[in-house]
């Protein structure tokens, strides 16, 4: 083998860990900024959303202040809107995802363990579940329940647990299999310090990586929703609804869908680069 290519094989594993590297630090740079905006959105902005100029009603953006990103239709500035519509998106998207770890881990952890009848009934709703398209089932039930934050994360939380079942049986079913689960066994332990001091501690890699893309999937899925009228209410400043909002004034007052369009683009790409790192870092397989 050549020395050009004995250099290049050698320099590949370095490119590739500093290409993670610098996934991991885009993605927490993009993040940790939009988060520590959304969380300090009422000492940056006290006066709130609500606040009218119709005097400057659409000014274009301009470095400066009061209004460095311009202002919408009836004055109100688009930069406030934007940092306190941050709140409703990762509302959305982190407690319909945690929510829907908590129960699909439990039932895929029971199906996979215990297996039989009650593995066999889980798995039937789950297959159920991911057959039902999700738009069809937001838009009926949110027509008969009627738009709403919380309502939303119901329906994301419904349509989406089943994805960690599957996953954490799968995990579960080729865990307890393992030398160090027989081993267990052997010594006496039951069966929750087997399923929570053994399996659950090997299946969080999968569900880390699968819940951080996930977020950035039900923060663009709140948005769409909320653009059709089916999100969160309308008076609530949210990415969606000030796209929707602007969308009549595109040619005239562009700003007004650009930058809530820009600051969802941004979210889901810091988490779509945290969660491609996740998966490097925690599945060494795939790294290799």
């Amino acid at each position: 083998m050549s020395q050009s290519s004995v250099s290049t094989a050698a320099s590949t594993p370095r490119r590739r860990r500093v290409k993670w590297s610098a996934d991991l630090l885009l993605g927490t740079v993009l993040l940790g900024s939009i988060v520590l905006a959304v969380l300090f959105a009422g000492v940056l902005f006290p006066a709130g959303t609500d606040v009218m100029d119709l005097g400057a009603r659409l000014t274009p953006p301009h470095f400066g202040f009061p209004h460095p990103l311009g202002t919408d239709p009836i004055g109100r500035d688009v930069l406030s809107r934007v940092v306190y519509g941050g709140r409703v998106s990762l509302t959305v998207g982190l407690v319909s995802v945690a929510l829907s770890v908590v129960i699909g881990s439990v039932l895929g952890l029971l199906a996979g363990y215990y297996q039989g009848r009650l593995g066999a009934l889980i798995m039937r709703l789950a297959d159920i579940q991911l057959a039902f398209p999700f738009i069809l089932l937001a838009i009926t039930v949110i027509a008969i329940i009627g738009p709403g934050l919380w309502k939303l994360i119901a329906v994301m939380v419904v349509s989406q647990w089943a994805q960690y079942a599957r996953l954490v049986r799968s995990q579960a079913l080729a865990l307890r299999e393992r030398d160090y689960v027989q081993a267990a066994f052997a010594l006496g332990a039951g069966n929750n310090r087997v399923m929570f001091r053994h399996i659950v501690p090997n299946a969080i890699g999968p569900i880390v990586v699968l819940s951080t893309l996930n977020v950035a999937n039900n923060i663009l899925l709140e948005s769409g929703l909320t653009f059709l009228g089916l999100g969160v209410d309308p008076q609530v400043p949210s990415w969606g609804g000030m796209l929707a909002d602007g969308r009549t004034y595109l040619q005239s007052a562009w700003w007004v869908s650009v930058f809530p369009g820009v600051a969802i683009t941004l979210t889901v790409l810091g988490f779509n680069l945290l969660g491609d790192w996740l998966r490097d870092r925690l599945d060494p397989q795939g790294r290799s």
